[in-house]
C-alpha cells in the first residue's frame, strides 16, 4: 500500500475542510481525487504531501507515517502543486540541478537524471531556456520534471492541466499515464476527463467527505441502479421486443428506431443471453454495447444527492 489515509480529520478553525475521510491506493495504480472548488482536495494533498498537519487521523506514505516521519516519508512523494513552485530568472537546467542538490543526489547522478526527466517531459529543446519565458504549458512540464527528478515512488499531482492549451492538455494526460507504469500516482482535479481519460480509479470528495469510491464502470452500474445495453436487431421491432422481456434477468426494454435498450440489475451481464436469443429467431444482431453513465452523471448525481441529504 503506497498511501493510505484513515479517518483523516482537518479544521481550520471552527470550519471542518475535511471530515474523518479513509482511502488507500496500491503500487502502480493511477487514481483521480475529484471534487467541486472547496471540496477538501487541495487540504488533503497539502496533508499527504507533509506541508499540512491533520487535527486528527493518519496518513502513511511508502509505510512512513506523515506525522510523526515526515521527513522520511517526503524522501518518496514527487509533488505537483496547483501553483508550480518555479524559479523563473533560471533555466530548466539549473533549476532542475538546483533542486536535485537540494534532495541530496551527488553530481553525476544529476547530470544523467537531469537527461532523464527533461527526455521523459519532451523539454530537450528548452532545457537551456529560461524558465520565464516558457509558456504555461511547458511551464507545467517542468513542473512534472522537478517532482520526479529525485524518483519517488508516489506522485501528487494537485489539478495538473489547469488553464493550459488544448495540445498541452493532451500532452501532459499522455505524459501522466507513461509516468504510471513507474510510479503511484493521485491526481487532485475538478475536470471530470482528467479522471476518465487518465485514471483507473476515482475518489469523489464532495463537502469534505468521501460520497464514493471505485472503477468508474462500476460506479456507473451500482449509481446508475441498472446495467444497460444498447443493441441492434434486424428483425421486426415488435417481436424482437417480446423476446428480449422474457429474458430471465431483464428489467425493462425500450425501443427507439433502430436500437432497443434492455435494463438488467447492476450485478447481471445479459450480453451472452441477448446474443444467444437473437441468434436463435434466427435474426442479425448489428450492434450490441454496454452503455454507462458517464463521469459527470456520476459525479453530479452523487453531489446533488450528498447536499439534498443535509
Amino acid at each position: 500500500m503506497m498511501i493510505k489515509v484513515k479517518n483523516l480529520t482537518k479544521y481550520y478553525g471552527k470550519r471542518l475542510a475535511v471530515d474523518n475521510i479513509s482511502f488507500s491506493v496500491e503500487k502502480g495504480e493511477i487514481v483521480g481525487f475529484l471534487g467541486p472548488n472547496a471540496a477538501g482536495k487541495t487540504t488533503t494533498m497539502r496533508i499527504l504531501t507533509g506541508f499540512l498537519m491533520p487535527t486528527s487521523g493518519d496518513v502513511e506514505i511508502a509505510g512512513y507515517d506523515m506525522v510523526s516521519r515526515s521527513l522520511e516519508g517526503r524522501q518518496h512523494i514527487g509533488y505537483l502543486p496547483e501553483a508550480v513552485p518555479l524559479y523563473t530568472d533560471m533555466t530548466v537546467r539549473a533549476y532542475l540541478e538546483f533542486l536535485a542538490r537540494l534532495r541530496g543526489m551527488g553530481s553525476e547522478r544529476i547530470k544523467a537524471r537531469i537527461d532523464e526527466v527533461v527526455e521523459t517531459c519532451h523539454l530537450e529543446e528548452y532545457i537551456d531556456v529560461i524558465i520565464g519565458k516558457l509558456s504555461k504549458g511547458f511551464r507545467q512540464r517542468v513542473g512534472v520534471a522537478q517532482a520526479i527528478i529525485h524518483e519517488p515512488e508516489v506522485l501528487i499531482l494537485d489539478e495538473p492541466t489547469v488553464g493550459i492549451d488544448p495540445i498541452q492538455v493532451s500532452m501532459t494526460r499522455q505524459l501522466i499515464r507513461d509516468l504510471g507504469k513507474e510510479h503511484t500516482i493521485l491526481i487532485s482535479t475538478h475536470i471530470l476527463p482528467e479522471v476518465s481519460i487518465t485514471c483507473q480509479r476515482v475518489i469523489i470528495i464532495h463537502e469534505g467527505r468521501i460520497v464514493a469510491e471505485d472503477r468508474i464502470e462500476n460506479l456507473s452500474a451500482v449509481i446508475g441502479g441498472a446495467r444497460r445495453i444498447r443493441l441492434e436487431v434486424q428483425g421486426p421491432p415488435g417481436e424482437v421486443t417480446e423476446c428480449l422481456r422474457h429474458i430471465k434477468g431483464v428489467l425493462r426494454v425500450s425501443y427507439q428506431a433502430p436500437h432497443h435498450v434492455l435494463e438488467s440489475p447492476p450485478d447481471q451481464d445479459l450480453r451472452g443471453k441477448v446474443n444467444e436469443a437473437v441468434v436463435q429467431h434466427g435474426w442479425t444482431l448489428l450492434s450490441l454495447e454496454s452503455i454507462d453513465m458517464s463521469l459527470e452523471d456520476i459525479f453530479l448525481k452523487l453531489t446533488r444527492d450528498e447536499e439534498s441529504s443535509r
